[in-house]
């Protein structure tokens, strides 16, 4: 039992959700707080809506051992570690933690924006327990993986959100801790710094001995890095295990509820006679989809409804993949066909691509639909896309490092004469 890192039993944490909480300054706010809190009881008025970020959370994590924490949003990951942080306390439950925590989950976490990237490293290091000489011994190497020499005695309110994410992992990961806990914070960075985050995690965890939690949605790191996977699912645990089933189960469980509806956002633009109603992602078979994999066979079903009774004459539609600002590729159905597209009652169009060209990120859906000149709807960012890495060039080998999310998979091939 000595070599136990985390002990967590039945942890749990409900929030309330159904009002503001609200600072109560004066005695008449703590009296109309007491009052109304006493007409719920007695069944009067709107009773608060509860919810349970996480739920009787039970494991063990043994020292060295390097965790994957998965699930969708909202399913209690980040949750749990701040639990396992301190930053907030449990509704039910404990965990016991046996040596120093080191905590990432949020960019700049512990930073104050008026001191300098020095001032914060030392403050940081204060705040784990750490002496003097113990931050003295790891700062220049804090400086050098975080590339932030020149700016180092700058105050941080004016770096970047690269530099700034890059020293607060530098912190969190070089300082001594026995336990680091990482969210999802490193997609702020590029692909570049991913790559040496993960690394640098793997290193503290095989070399050093240390213990690592880390949420993330990239599935492949979490296969790569991990000796071990949590799936959370609603804030229960849904499995604990081999990261590859853990992963198994989790994107099984996403094919199952993959169509993405859209009839409900007001942020769109157009005249509206036709909306794009939900997305679906389809394999080949036509089973649903959840996480794509690169090189797969996918169509995109773009399901829309017309809100007259009119046909609406010429219409094209339109679904496209970006990141960001970053374009990757563009499904419309007048590149493709001549043929004038006629819209009326309800229908779906299906784009078909053969072999998926993305590397493994997650990619934004915009949907579009036009009749004519005229826009019916154009809805941003409809949905996201998460991409896993597949075998595209059936040779088992991957894209070099670097491109993950940066670039798209061309099929070629080559040929050498002398």
């Amino acid at each position: 039992m000595n070599d136990l890192a985390i002990q967590a039993k039945k942890l749990s944490k409900l929030y309330h959700i159904g009002h503001a909480q609200r600072r109560h300054n004066t005695l008449r706010d703590q009296l109309t707080e007491r009052l109304t809190s006493l007409f719920r009881r007695n069944g009067q008025g709107n009773v608060d809506d509860i919810l349970w970020a996480l739920k009787d959370a039970t494991f063990d994590v043994r020292q060295g051992e390097v965790v994957g924490l998965i699930g969708r949003n909202g399913a209690g990951k980040s949750t749990l570690l701040k639990l396992l942080s301190r930053i907030t306390d449990p509704t039910e439950g404990s965990a016991t933690i046996r040596g120093r925590v080191g905590s990432l989950l949020e960019v700049g976490t512990g930073f104050h924006s008026e001191l300098t990237g020095r001032e914060n490293i030392y403050l940081s290091g204060a705040i784990l327990g750490m002496s003097k000489a113990e931050i003295d011994r790891k700062f220049d190497q804090i400086v050098d993986f975080a590339e932030t020499e020149k700016f180092i005695d700058t105050p941080v309110k004016r770096y970047s959100s690269g530099m700034y994410v890059r020293l607060a992992f530098a912190v969190a990961a070089h300082l001594e801790t026995e336990i680091l806990l990482v969210d999802e914070v490193l997609a702020v960075g590029d692909a570049a710094f991913q790559r040496k985050c993960l690394s640098q995690m793997g290193d503290v965890a095989s070399h050093e001995g240390r213990t690592v939690l880390f949420v993330s949605h990239n599935m492949a790191a979490i296969d790569n890095l991990c000796t071990r996977a949590i799936y959370l699912r609603n804030g229960l645990m849904a499995q604990d295990g081999e990261p590859s089933e853990v992963i198994a189960s989790y994107l099984s469980d996403l094919s199952k509820s993959s169509a993405i509806s859209i009839a409900d956002r007001k942020d769109r633009q157009g005249q509206g006679h036709a909306r794009t109603i939900s997305l679906e992602l389809l394999d080949a078979s036509g089973n649903a989809v959840g996480h794509p994999i690169s090189g797969q066979h996918l169509v995109f079903r773009l399901h829309y409804r017309c809100e007259t009774g009119k046909v609406l004459r010429n219409c094209r539609v339109s679904v496209t993949v970006h990141k960001a600002d970053t374009p990757y590729f563009l499904l419309s159905t007048d590149l493709v066909d001549k043929t004038q597209l006629d819209l009326h009652d309800e229908g779906f169009i299906d784009f078909t691509v053969d072999k998926l060209p993305l590397t493994a990120s997650t990619y934004d859906l915009t949907t579009y639909i036009q009749s004519g000149p005229d826009i019916q709807d154009w809805v941003e960012r409809a949905a996201e896309m998460s991409v896993v890495d597949g075998d595209f060039y059936g040779t088992g080998r991957n894209y070099p490092p670097g491109w993950r999310g940066k670039a798209v998979l061309v099929r070629h091939s080559w040929r050498h004469s002398q």
